[in-house]
């Protein structure tokens, strides 16, 4: 298939997706839907996964306008959608799913099937690149198992502070986290995790088990950089709060290579960046990451 021409770029040159391939990712419950971009260059350098941030999908951000850059690179690139793609969905039922009911288990599991699908697709060790929650997700992968490289854009801190410091910034339960802490726990202990609460902030609707996991069990960044010896580009946009989004403390604590590239007047979604972006990164790759990862 042919993926639609970005309309995400504001340089005035549109990126233009390249072919892109329809893939199922197996290995979880219910198997992930992708789009498989092959590199259009002579010498192909690996494959690389592309991890969407929270309530996003392979059609938004990074997923989106990196690909063009990555293969035109040498780069083959799996962009997919994990379990808790969008904010609500249905797929072969009428039972609600998507990102109000995200487990932290369930996205490490997406990913680690992503990087499976890749590596055994091309026969090389996969690059991780995620997007916010998917680069937490992504680092977290990363300090327990080999890839070539990672690229984190704009990770999040992760860990047990998340949701309070999001909290703080206006989003999720904003000013009233206590009070959707114990509604959400009175409605597990009932038996009834799977019900949605409504949150004044972004994103604006999420389950009371999801909730709590996120409060419990989201992997530290800090935590996995402490265990990450490959590369590691971290980008990150000037306008976003560095306790949040720790891009130089990241890159202090890896054992590794790790660069940080603060890009000016830049927001957490690229918005009106994303070829200078997408530049960034690909020449990144193409200078620091092995030739036949």
């Amino acid at each position: 298939m042919r993926t639609t021409p970005s309309s995400a770029s504001t340089s005035g040159s549109d990126l233009v997706s390249p072919l892109a391939e329809l893939v199922e990712v197996t290995g979880v419950d219910p198997p992930l839907d992708g789009l498989w971009y092959p590199s259009s260059a002579r010498q192909e350098r690996g494959p690389v996964v592309l991890c969407h941030g929270n309530t996003m999908n392979f059609y938004t951000g990074p997923p989106r306008f990196l690909p063009p850059a990555l293969v035109a690179a040498g780069f083959g690139s799996l962009a997919l959608n994990r379990r808790g793609h969008d904010i609500l969905s249905t797929r072969d039922s009428r039972a609600p799913v998507g990102g109000a009911f995200q487990t932290a288990a369930e996205g490490l599991a997406d990913t680690a099937a992503a990087v499976g699908y890749a590596a055994d697709r091309t026969g090389r060790t996969p690059i991780l690149v995620g997007h916010s929650n998917g680069g937490m997700l992504a680092a977290a992968h990363a300090a327990a198992h080999p890839v070539g490289a990672l690229i984190l854009m704009s990770a999040h801190l992760g860990g047990p502070e998340i949701v309070r410091l999001s909290c703080e910034a206006g989003q999720l339960a904003a000013g009233r986290l206590e009070e959707t802490i114990d509604i959400a726990r009175r409605l597990v202990a009932d038996g009834r995790g799977d019900e949605l609460l409504l949150l004044p902030g972004w994103w604006y609707a999420i389950s009371a088990d999801s909730l709590l996991d996120r409060l419990e069990h989201t992997p530290s960044l800090l935590r996995s950089a402490e265990t990450i010896g490959c590369p590691v580009l971290f980008v990150v946009g000037a306008g976003e709060d560095p306790a949040v989004y720790p891009a130089h403390t990241f890159a202090e604590r890896t054992s590794g290579r790790s660069d940080v590239v603060v890009v000016p007047e830049c927001d957490h979604f690229y918005r009106g960046r994303e070829d200078q972006v997408a530049t960034i990164v690909a020449d990144w790759l193409t200078e620091h990451a092995p030739i036949g990862t």
